[in-house]
């Protein structure tokens, strides 16, 4: 991106920046003079514009360049799929190429506290009520693994009596009824056709309102690019038929990705097959991803 294009981007998002915040600020306006009221859902830009909601800008310029076709390509049509994830906590080894695979694919920051997706460690040692929870970005994992650019968990209960312990894989959940798109003032974060939550990089004005919302904190704010980030599920390979990174990478098979409208695809058949469990039921996000092997203490 040239310097001019920098500039007029910055711009672009200062006014809209101004939008939201006089949307914002009207909308408390009126909720002060007529009560608790019902928030409207926002709508994207491109619905402004008279297209159907749930389809971005840039699925609009993709349509009018490939006519029959639909976003993101000509050849894939996102209302033939659902998509959904499984993690199997019994499997996961906490190896962690899951994560290094995620930041090379998707240039996710280099360093130890930005991540599209992460692995948290659950001990519990003889004598404690409490579990103990950490992760990659824990400071004792981060002198282990020597470099916030390589990733590894200490083996810090060595010398401990562990009763049990566990690794589980988190990731954006892409709910059925996601919070952040409901608070999003420009309609940059939306939810696609076949199930999947994705930001709009190009109308997106680093309010944060996204991060703040999402139950998971499964969103993290890019100071570099001044826009909120997450995983997206490798939307530009699984729209290609190819698994998301962190999927394909894994060497235990604790990661499962499909379409659920498939009764024979992985995910249909790890749903089918076990008792699964979703975090955070009780918040309405309905999330997509579904868990085998976690306790209560996992949210």
């Amino acid at each position: 991106m040239t310097e001019k294009d920098q500039l007029s981007m910055q711009a672009r998002r200062a006014f809209l920046g101004k939008l939201g915040l006089a949307a914002t600020c009207a909308g408390a306006g009126v909720s002060a003079v007529l009560g608790a009221v019902e928030p409207a859902t926002p709508k994207s830009p491109a619905a402004a514009n008279g297209v159907p909601d749930g389809i971005p800008p840039a699925a609009v310029k993709a349509s009018a360049s490939a006519p029959g076709g639909s976003f993101p390509t000509a050849d894939y049509d996102w209302t033939k799929h659902q998509w959904a994830f499984g993690v199997d906590a019994t499997k996961c080894i906490g190896c962690l190429r899951c994560v290094e695979a995620c930041k090379r694919e998707n240039h996710v920051p280099t360093n130890a506290h930005q991540f599209r997706t992460w692995v948290e460690r659950y001990a519990y040692l003889e004598g404690e009520e409490q579990v103990r929870i950490d992760s990659q970005q824990d400071p004792v994992n981060i002198e282990a693994s020597g470099s916030e650019r390589e990733y590894r968990f200490a083996n810090r209960y060595k010398d401990a009596k562990v009763e049990k312990a566990f690794f589980v894989p988190k990731l954006c959940n892409h709910c059925t009824h996601p919070a952040c798109v409901q608070v999003c003032p420009t309609g940059a974060t939306y939810r696609t056709k076949d199930g999947v939550v994705l930001i709009d990089h190009e109308y997106c004005i680093g309010c944060r309102y996204c991060v703040q919302a999402c139950p998971y904190g499964a969103r993290y704010f890019d100071e570099e690019r001044g826009v909120s980030d997450k995983c997206t599920w490798c939307y530009h390979r699984i729209t290609k038929d190819l698994e998301p990174a962190c999927v394909e990478v894994c060497p235990v098979g604790a990661r499962v990705f499909g379409d659920t409208r498939d009764k024979q695809s992985p995910i249909s058949l790890f749903i089918r097959n076990n008792r699964v469990q979703v975090l955070r039921p009780e918040s309405g996000n309905a999330p997509n991803v579904f868990y085998v092997g976690i306790d209560k203490e996992v949210n």
